[in-house]
């Protein structure tokens, strides 16, 4: 018979080997369900699907050049495989080094700078390790644009204005840059609508028309901050602006409401002492969380003194926000014409892709994604061709009267190729009547009849009318 002594010890090892299978099944029970592979410009991103969430690192090797990457407390639920034409990547392969650490061996082209983090559960996904592969500077190329979008056929703009026949450019007068915005992308879809409209399809490809349609505007030039299928943190789309010296910044969204009634198109500037509205406040608060996927810049004053830097960001400020205002409500006067408003006068939200000091900034909200009847318009050619003529519009009129220095457009005006149109100017804190009437080069009786003023007392935030002046409008 077993003595008591070998019992006892019998009994602790069952118990041991009981304790080890219950770790295990613990610790290895998430899944690596799936891969999914984003490219853009400089960096190509990895997202792995889990069941639950895990510990991991990441490490390079070369000879040849390889990326490791060790997932601790997972095991492999299906093969993974992605499309990795475009990329440096050249194939995966995955281990079981233990029953609960799954190793993915990724081959590369070229050697890359890897940075990795995992994402709680969103509305879309469950657990997410996300790992960016960034190219060396020099190895950095275009991306072909992507062919899972939605695409709009480059059918004639109908101008809003009949067309003017404008003089060639002097030399040094350089074109006004539109920087435009498609929001969401890649990992981000965005809203989504009832027949699987996604956000981040729709506004691409108006983005797209609204960079053809400027870009067919005499001294204008457009830009994207996207031009595929990829994600880029809300700070990192301003900065993309600020490189390509924007004297505008257009960001495009479709978004969703929680109710499916929610109507109309919307044109938000960035506001630094709340929302004005329930809709303006929920939508930036949606907006703002996307920048979760993944990491955020940030703009620096550290090397100013704190009050100077204080003083330089409101003025710059203010001056922006004056400018957004005045585009935006041109913009939605002009959206106006082929859609619903949700409402009549650009809101105010702290929208964190608006917050550049620098540069005047608006959000367009085309409509709701989550309205079944303008789901399916604005996944309609038609419509965002409308759409984007409407915005090309507002923004055209907006630089007519309001040129920056130095540009083709300014030039044109200066020297009387362009009529002026009447302008509208909001009070801001200090201005006097009179500094008003110097600015626009109008005598302040003329500013007190147009706008019907009993005094020359003003209000900060009044809106009044700058009278057009008598330039010959076409040759």
């Amino acid at each position: 018979m077993m003595g008591s002594g070998m019992r006892f010890r019998a009994m602790v090892a069952a118990v041991g080997l009981l304790f080890l299978a219950v770790t295990v099944d613990a610790v290895a029970e998430t899944k690596v369900n799936s891969v999914r592979l984003w490219r853009a410009p400089d960096n190509t991103r990895l997202v792995f699907d889990l069941t639950g969430p895990v510990q991991h690192s990441v490490f390079t090797l070369s000879a040849p050049d390889r990326l490791v990457i060790d997932i601790n407390g997972a095991s492999l639920g299906a093969p993974l495989s992605v499309n990795s034409s475009n990329t440096p990547i050249t194939a995966m392969r995955s281990a079981q080094r233990t029953p609960t650490d799954l190793r993915v061996v990724i081959d590369l082209k070229k050697a890359v700078t890897p940075k990795s983090f995992t994402l709680a559960p969103n509305a879309q996904y469950g657990n997410r390790l996300v790992v960016d592969l960034f190219d060396n500077p020099a190895d950095a190329a275009p991306i072909p644009a992507p062919t899972n979008v939605a695409t709009v056929a480059p059918v004639p703009v109908t101008p809003v204005d009949p067309p003017v026949k404008l003089p060639p450019a002097p030399a040094g007068k350089r074109d006004i840059v539109v920087v435009i915005d498609a929001g969401h992308g890649g990992e981000d879809p965005g809203a989504s609508g009832s027949r699987g409209q996604r956000e981040k399809d729709v506004v691409l490809a108006i983005a797209r028309e609204l960079q053809r349609q400027v870009n067919g505007m005499k001294g204008f030039r457009a830009e994207l901050t996207r031009t595929g299928d990829y994600f880029i943190p809300l700070r990192g789309r301003t900065e993309i602006a600020r490189k390509k010296g924007a004297d505008l910044f257009v960001s495009i969204h479709a978004d969703a409401a929680p109710s499916a009634a929610a109507f109309g198109a919307s044109v938000f500037a960035l506001s630094d002492r709340g929302a004005t509205s329930e809709t303006a406040r929920w939508l930036a608060d949606s907006e703002n969380r996307s920048d979760l996927i993944g990491g955020a810049g940030n703009v620096s004053l550290d090397d100013k003194d704190r009050m100077l830097a204080g003083v330089l960001l409101d003025l710059s400020m203010t001056a922006s926000l004056t400018s957004s205002l005045n585009v935006g409500q041109k913009v939605l006067s002009n959206i106006g014409r082929v859609t619903p408003l949700h409402k009549q006068r650009v809101e105010q939200a702290g929208f964190m892709v608006l917050k550049s000091p620098d540069i005047p900034s608006i959000l367009v909200e085309t409509g709701f994604i989550s309205n079944a009847n303008e789901a399916s318009k604005l996944a309609a050619s038609s419509h965002q061709q409308a759409l984007a003529r409407s915005i090309s519009s507002g923004v055209r009129q907006f630089f007519q009267q309001n040129p920056p220095p130095g540009t083709y457009i300014a030039w044109l005006r200066d020297s009387g190729k362009i009529a002026q149109g009447p302008r509208d100017h909001r009070v801001s804190p200090g201005e006097t009547l009179a500094m008003i009437a110097v600015r626009y080069q109008v005598s302040p009786a003329t500013l007190r009849s147009v706008n019907n003023l009993a005094s020359d007392e003003l209000k900060v935030g009044q809106h009044l009318t700058i009278p057009g002046t008598e330039l010959a409008a076409k040759e």
